[in-house]
């Protein structure tokens, strides 16, 4: 039989599955980086045919959070880490095998809803297991740890994988950490659950399913299209009208799976739009940097990995002090910590010439991105999670964890139509015969890849001032962040004007 008790503390087995939970979420977002060039060759794709590799994944991630935020408080956290893993590996046995690009965006739609589950699940399970708002900081800055190791080693893994054998094979150690967190979670995870007054709220996913799926598949495609296409305006269009219908829809639910009046706290608030910020400005750079090295200066795999393996060990420095950091600073000071060096780093690509290749380049930029990612990622879930009474930190997390991955999406997404978009502007009337026919046809990329000799160093300048425009983009959306930052982050007393019982557990009995 099962029975409640009060947890007081976070056991260690609970901590381990969790992490590793969200560690192969966030690897599965980086594997592609190095191997964007490899792809891009294989099945000979597009700028946007690229872009949607990393959206495919990220786009169910961010639909689903918040749902399935509910299904966790409902059915318990626990179930929904066990099948996020399995869904996840199965998910990337589909990329490992796929034969064209139409396959792997089907195998990271899949991925993507496995790690729609562990994202939101995950530390929701942790926060629910810690009362006590020092006892959380450690925690979640273990779990934010997790996060940044497995940027770490998903471009590692990846690159070294493609230079030795096929470039599909850097997504065989996701499946094996799919299914390792599927059976993790089961032996070892405290389950947990919130089921008081909630609801499946089936109008509220339709609506903002609709909405950000037509919202980004706008954006991606009306550089290809032209934005007064008729399907480009009505995509847009459909996305406006529905998530104005989200907001309606969780204003009348009984049981919304987001409550309007979250919005209402600023520091909440204030880190939503940070997290849109944030992690746009930074998959977008990591987006470019990929491109750029891999398709662009035809790097291998490896080389073109290694400033993602950079960009996320070095950080790894910062781990010892870090959960200090987070009970002792006021997270604003800490989210700007990470925002304006993170701007700085993206800068400094920027102004980096296309040609740049060695690694000795990239070091100094990548090293204030890096930093930058796991304050902000730190800072900023607590600042989310803290801000609001503990009863509703199931939909917190899953709300941030929305905005978050939305924010990665629309990265690729935006960028990639202001960069070929630029590059094309560069590219007018300096080409002729066959190579404005393949321009024309298949964007910048396929002229830098089999141009002639005169068309590709035309189209290598152009995709560097279209990258370089990309990478200013991210810049300023950094800045954003940090702005928002000072203007709106405070300390939140929210908890403890709540007087919110410690949660109910679930924990299996003989």
């Amino acid at each position: 039989m099962t029975e409640s008790i009060s947890l007081k503390k976070l056991d260690t087995g609970t901590l381990i599955a969790c992490c590793l939970a969200v560690a192969a979420a966030q690897l599965c977002i980086t594997v592609p980086s190095p191997i964007n060039g490899n792809i891009q060759a294989a099945f000979g794709a597009s700028g946007s045919q690229v872009a949607w590799v990393t959206s495919a994944f990220i786009l169910p991630t961010a639909i689903l959070e918040l749902n399935f935020g509910v299904v966790g408080d409902l059915f318990g956290r626990k179930r929904l880490l066990v099948l996020g893993g399995f869904v996840l590996a199965l998910g990337e046995l589909l990329n490992a095998t796929s034969q064209n690009i139409t396959m792997l965006w089907i195998g990271q739609g899949l991925a993507g809803v496995g790690a729609a589950a562990l994202f939101p699940s995950s530390l929701a399970v942790i926060a629910a297991a810690t009362p006590e708002e020092k006892d959380r900081a450690k925690a979640v800055s273990t779990w934010a740890l997790s996060i940044s190791l497995a940027s770490a080693v998903g471009p590692l893994s990846s690159g070294v994988l493609a230079t030795v054998a096929d470039f599909r094979w850097a997504f065989v150690p996701p499946v094996v950490l799919g299914l390792a967190v599927g059976v993790t979670c089961w032996v070892l995870v405290t389950d947990s659950r919130a089921p008081e007054g909630r609801s499946l709220d089936w109008p509220g996913q339709i609506s903002i399913a609709v909405g950000l799926t037509a919202l980004l598949w706008g954006i991606i495609e009306g550089g290809d299209r032209g934005w007064s296409s008729p399907a480009i305006v009505g995509s847009l269009a459909l996305a406006a009208v529905a998530l104005v219908g989200f907001f309606v829809a969780e204003k009348r639910a009984a049981s919304p799976m987001f409550n309007l009046d979250l919005l209402r706290i600023p520091s909440f608030a204030a880190a939503a739009v940070v997290a849109l910020a944030g992690m746009f400005g930074f998959i977008g750079t990591a987006y470019c940097v990929s491109i750029r090295l891999g398709a662009v200066m035809h790097l291998g795999a490896l080389r073109a990995g290694l400033p993602f393996v950079i960009l996320q060990l070095i950080p790894l420095l910062l781990a010892p002090v870090l959960s200090r950091m987070l009970t002792r600073v006021e997270p604003r000071w800490l989210l700007m910590g990470g925002l304006l060096p993170m701007a700085a780093g993206q800068f400094w690509i920027a102004a980096l010439p296309v040609t740049t290749t060695s690694l000795a380049a990239f070091i100094g930029p990548v090293l204030l991105l890096g930093v930058g990612f796991i304050c902000v990622v730190s800072s900023l879930t607590s600042a989310a999670v803290n801000a609001v009474p503990i009863t509703m930190t199931g939909m917190a997390s899953g709300a941030t964890s929305l905005v978050r991955e939305f924010g990665q999406a629309l990265g690729p997404a935006v960028i990639s139509t202001v960069a070929m978009s630029a590059a094309s502007s560069v590219l007018v009337g300096k080409l002729g015969g066959a190579d404005a026919g393949m321009e024309a046809a298949a964007g910048p990329l396929a002229v830098v890849n089999a141009g002639s000799d005169s068309a590709r160093a035309a189209a290598q300048n152009a995709l560097g001032h279209g990258m370089a425009v990309g990478v200013v983009i991210c810049g300023c959306a950094s800045l954003l962040g940090a702005l928002v930052t000072l203007l709106l982050v405070r300390g939140s007393t929210a908890r403890s004007a709540v007087g919110a019982g410690e949660p109910t557990v679930q924990t299996a009995s003989a």
